[in-house]
Formats: structure tokens, C-alpha cells, sequence
């Protein structure tokens, strides 16, 4: 009698005969390949640039080996298990500090920290002190009202902008709300989703009657732990750990490689490759940015792709290391945004304010910071100039002096920036691509420009994508993950 069931032979057997090809090897181009490689599936991981990880990218500055680009994600969820799963669970970190201030308040960029009793920026009450900072008296009378006025029917207003700005005035909206969605996501208020930013909240203005009210409401089951986690040593760990388990298994990994189109041929897919042989491959899944998705998926899946990634902007991440004694205690937090048309840049991160390991390896008085720029601030400028701006922006944001003797170091890095699951719309236009994509036998489409910008939603999206084209590939099951 055989040890192991025939069946489970053949299924076996049936794996090690399918072959999946992944362009693009970013994060879910590393996690969708993971997914197929490790139930047996001989896979080939093809990256266009000279390596892997996309946004979570890294260089050695002034001596330090810095994260560029991704620092973190969102607590627990897929991220944190994917990485318990990689056996990293023990380098995860939490930030020492993670308080937000708001600068651009008026002359000489005065800053004020973001009440801790908000959402999105919109105060629970706009009267206490700390928010006040921000809209003055008059902005308080004014979000007073919002108390006076009828509750809206659940789900009634999507727009962040109508929602906050009728109920709550132009001075919460302009002030408080607009820094942090444009800083955080380059998304303006009025292309929020309410019911995706802040689930629960339209329900709550329903239950309590006020939108600060609902504030104060959703705020009663925010967890008291940290919003985001990290790794001890830079978030590089977690694209090195992906690509040492890929070889392990035998997945054969090139960077170098670009496709340039894909075909149908039969019952397999065929990827054209720049001075190379074509591949060919039973299951073919697209992880590469927003333009290149669009390129490689719309002879298949039409005008669906190329609605969701036209919207795509880019974004700057400029890294300084600087010698700055009087940023050693944090004055404004781990991360300013200003009131936007304020300053040049979208915003700035306190990386060695946020997290304990990094100052520890920098040492007292030495700092990294995260500038960023959006749009067009996002290109048209060598590195050193790219390095001067940032400096005389982090200058202003942080309140802090930094002049050129200052600077020991830099970098300059540019990423797509994928509309976020926030943005009005976004999960309409998702589920069309999916809907289209899952339409071809052995096709599957993942990235940040389909799941939205956030980490948590790139892993999350790429595992249940990447199961569903397993399963259809080894088993026969329903194309559409129905």
C-alpha cells in the first residue's frame, strides 16, 4: 500500500508540471510567487530594474543602511503574519513615537500636533485647546454648528470634503483634514471615500448626531496600541527573507528582464522579453507598476486597467542624513505635513524619531529624514539639487535650522504612487480589472495600483489573488474566486 494517497500523487505531480512566470518583482511580485512556490509550483520571477523589492528599497547613506523607500506597515494583519511565516517575527518593532503635527498654521510656519482625539484629522471637539491651534475661535464657533445640524442618513455623503466642510467649515477641512490626506496619500479631501478612510464613521454621525460626535464615538474602540510596525534593521529583511526562500525552493529569479508583451498561445502564456528568448508559462501573473500594467494587461482586459492606473501619481522620497543636535528630542514629532500650497514638499518623517533602533545606529545628534514631493515637485531635478530643496523644506517643516554643512549625506529615490483604497471610486474600478483579468484561464494581476498603496493591502490582495490562480490552475477551480 502506497504511503501517500494517489490522488495527492497526482496533484503533486500535476504542480511540478505547471509553470508560473511572475513579471515584476516588487513586494507582491515576491508574494505571489512565494505563494506558488511553496506548494511545489516551479516559478521564474522577472524584474525589470536591477532588483528586487520595488518600494521597499534601500541604500547606504553617510554609512547607514536606510530604508528609501517603505519604512512600515499597519499593525498585524497580513503583513505580520507574512513575516512571523518568514521567521522575522522577533525583529518586528513599534515606534517610539508616531505623533503627527501639522505645519503651514501661519507666519513663519508655525506648527501645532494633531489632536490625539481625531479621525482623519476631524476633532471630536473643536473647542478643546489642541484643536483650536489650529482653527482659532472663530473655526470653533464655526465647527460648532455642526452639532445644530440634522445627522446625515447612513452612507448619505461618500466626499470627505462636502461631509467635513458642511458640517465642520472650511477651517477643519483646510487646516486639519487636507494636510494629512494630501501629505499621507497625494489625495486631495474632496477624492476621500469617507466610508473607506473611516469605516464606521457615517453610521456613527447617523447614531450620534454629530460628526465630532462620531468622532468621539469611533474613538471609544481605537485600539491604545501602535498603529504601525516595523523591522529592527530596515525593512529590506523582509524582501531578502522572500527572495533566500524563493531560491531555496528552486524559483529561478532575474532582474535585468523586461517584458514587453504577452500572448495567448493555446493553453499557455507567452512573455516577450527584451533581447531575449520569449518564456512561456501556464500561469502568468503581472506584478509591475501602474504604467506597465496597463501596457502588458489592456489587450486582454480593455479600458478597465487603464481607468485604474491612469490616476496614478509619482512620488519623491528624498533621504537626508544630517548632524542636528536640537532635533534629538523630537520637536515635532515623527512625521509634519503642511497645510497645503505651504511648502514645496508634501511632507517630512523623523525616521530617527520614529523608530529606536535607527537612532541607536545613527548615534546623538545624527538624524534621518524622509522628505517627500509629489507631482511636479516630483521631477525635473538632479540629485543635488533634489538634496538642496529638501534640506531648506525639512528646514521649514521641522522648524529647525539645517544649513548645507548640515547635510552628510542623501538620496533620491522616485516611486509610482497608486491611489489608495481611500480614494472615491477605487474599489469599483478594482473589482472591474479583477473581474476582467480572472476572465483568462491562468492570468492574475497584482500590485499596489489594484490593492491601494498601502503595504497591508498589497499582501493581503496578492494572497488571495495568487490562491485564486493556484486553485484554478492545480485543481480546476472557479476562475473568477467565485
Amino acid at each position: 500500500m502506497a504511503d501517500t494517497p494517489e490522488p495527492f500523487d497526482e496533484l503533486v505531480t500535476h504542480a511540478r508540471d505547471t509553470r508560473v512566470l511572475v513579471v515584476g518583482g516588487g513586494i507582491a511580485g515576491l508574494v505571489a510567487a512565494w505563494e506558488c512556490a511553496k506548494v511545489g509550483m516551479p516559478v521564474t520571477v522577472v524584474e525589470a530594474s536591477g532588483a528586487f523589492g520595488g518600494t521597499i528599497s534601500g541604500a547606504e547613506v553617510d554609512g547607514l543602511n536606510l530604508d528609501t523607500g517603505v519604512t512600515c506597515w499597519s499593525a498585524g494583519g497580513a503583513v505580520r503574519e507574512l513575516v512571523e511565516e518568514l521567521g522575522l517575527g522577533d525583529r518586528v518593532v513599534t515606534p517610539r513615537t508616531d505623533r503627527t503635527w501639522i505645519s503651514g498654521l501661519g507666519r513663519g510656519g508655525a506648527a501645532a500636533p494633531v489632536p490625539e482625539q481625531a479621525v482623519l484629522g476631524i476633532p471630536a471637539n473643536p473647542w478643546d485647546e489642541s484643536a483650536r491651534a489650529f482653527i482659532g475661535w472663530g473655526g470653533a464657533w464655526r465647527a460648532y454648528l455642526d452639532r445644530l445640524r440634522p445627522p446625515l442618513t447612513i452612507g448619505k455623503e461618500h466626499n470627505l470634503a462636502r461631509l467635513v466642510g458642511t458640517r465642520m467649515g472650511d477651517a477643519v477641512l483646510a487646516r486639519m483634514v487636507a494636510p494629512l490626506s494630501v501629505g499621507r496619500y497625494g489625495l486631495a479631501p474632496e477624492q476621500v471615500d469617507v466610508a473607506a478612510a473611516a469605516p464606521g464613521l457615517s453610521s456613527a454621525l447617523t447614531r450620534t448626531g454629530s460628526l465630532g460626535g462620531a468622532v468621539a464615538d469611533l474613538l471609544v474602540d481605537r485600539g491604545r496600541g501602535a498603529a504601525v510596525e516595523s523591522l529592527d534593521g530596515g525593512m529590506g529583511q523582509l524582501v531578502a527573507a522572500l527572495v533566500e526562500r524563493l531560491t531555496d525552493l528552486g524559483a529561478e529569479l532575474k532582474v535585468d528582464t523586461r517584458v514587453s508583451q504577452l500572448e495567448r498561445a493555446g493553453d499557455r502564456w507567452i512573455a516577450s522579453i527584451d533581447a531575449a528568448e520569449p518564456v512561456a508559462a501556464d500561469v502568468m501573473i503581472v506584478a509591475v507598476g501602474p504604467a506597465a500594467a496597463s501596457s502588458l494587461l489592456s489587450p486582454f482586459v480593455g479600458d478597465a486597467v487603464t481607468q485604474m492606473t491612469a490616476a496614478a501619481g509619482t512620488r519623491e522620497i528624498v533621504t537626508l542624513v544630517v548632524d542636528a543636535p536640537p532635533l534629538d528630542p523630537a520637536p515635532r514629532g515623527a512625521q509634519i505635513y503642511p497645510v497645503p500650497g505651504t511648502s514645496r514638499a508634501s511632507g517630512v518623517v523623523h525616521e530617527t524619531a520614529r523608530w529606536e533602533w535607527l537612532a541607536r545606529v545613527a548615534g546623538a545628534g545624527r538624524h534621518v529624514l524622509h522628505v517627500a514631493f509629489d507631482g511636479p515637485e516630483a521631477s525635473g531635478r538632479g540629485d543635488a539639487d533634489a538634496a538642496t530643496v529638501a534640506r531648506e523644506e525639512a528646514s521649514a517643516l521641522l522648524g529647525v535650522d539645517l544649513d548645507a554643512g548640515a547635510v552628510r549625506g542623501s538620496h533620491r529615490a522616485v516611486f509610482p504612487l497608486p491611489l489608495p483604497r481611500s480614494a472615491l471610486g477605487h474599489d469599483a474600478r478594482a473589482a472591474a480589472v479583477r473581474q476582467a483579468v480572472a476572465g483568462h484561464s491562468g492570468l492574475a494581476a497584482v500590485g499596489a495600483w489594484l490593492a491601494g498603496s498601502s503595504l497591508a493591502n498589497v499582501v493581503s490582495a496578492t494572497r488571495e489573488e495568487a490562491e485564486r490562480v493556484r486553485r484554478a490552475a492545480l485543481w480546476g477551480g472557479p476562475t473568477r474566486g467565485e
